[in-house]
């Protein structure tokens, strides 16, 4: 009788092989401390989420052309700890100058990007995330957004500043992003977050 076990349940730590290799299915992993963790458990994707997704992908996406690329769940090669990581960012914008080859290969991002952006889904809070941005910071992406529905604000995380909050008609201008111009009242109206 031959047995196979579940590279999902087993306790042993995956390889970075092993993990590339999972099937695709409906549910989104990344790779922490060599375990395949659920994206957001349970993953219930809500219009709130999805429709400040859509937005700030529209306005990133107008905003970055012929600088780099705004992608929606795209897998990142990053090293945390001194062990392999595979978050997969609501967004994430790369530029050209950072990933040249992006333009004609496939697969997941190798470099860390200028941005990744992460909205709050209803099952995480605002503080794991906020410690989830500092990992982010800690292997080399310079800047992170979480955006908070309920709140109806951005926060950005810098390497070398406390976060900023921006909420209402304050402008999120980063000198790491010049011409982009954000307006959380503005995001999240077009959004139709009440």
């Amino acid at each position: 009788m031959v047995t196979t076990t579940d590279p999902l349940t087993t306790e042993k730590k995956l390889t970075v092989a092993e993990f590339l290799a999972l099937p695709e299915g409906d549910i989104t992993y990344e790779l922490v401390d060599g375990k395949a963790v659920p994206k957001d458990k349970p993953m219930s994707p809500q219009r709130f989420h999805a429709s400040l997704q859509k937005r700030l992908l529209m306005i990133i996406d107008a905003w970055c052309q012929g600088k780099g690329d705004v992608y929606t769940e795209l897998a990142i090669r990053l090293h945390h700890q001194q062990q392999d990581w595979f978050p997969v960012p609501d967004l994430t914008y790369i530029s050209f100058e950072r990933w040249p080859e992006q333009l004609t290969t496939d697969g997941l991002c190798p470099v860390p990007p200028e941005l990744v952006v992460e909205i709050i889904s209803p099952s995480q809070s605002f503080g794991s995330m906020s410690q989830k941005a500092t990992d982010y910071l800690d292997a080399g992406i310079p800047r992170v957004w979480i955006v908070d529905a309920a709140a109806k604000s951005i926060t950005v995380y810098y390497p070398d500043a406390p976060p900023r909050t921006f909420m209402g008609s304050q402008v999120l201008e980063d000198d790491l992003l010049p011409g982009l111009a954000i307006i959380p009242q503005d995001v999240f109206a077009q959004a139709r977050i009440p």
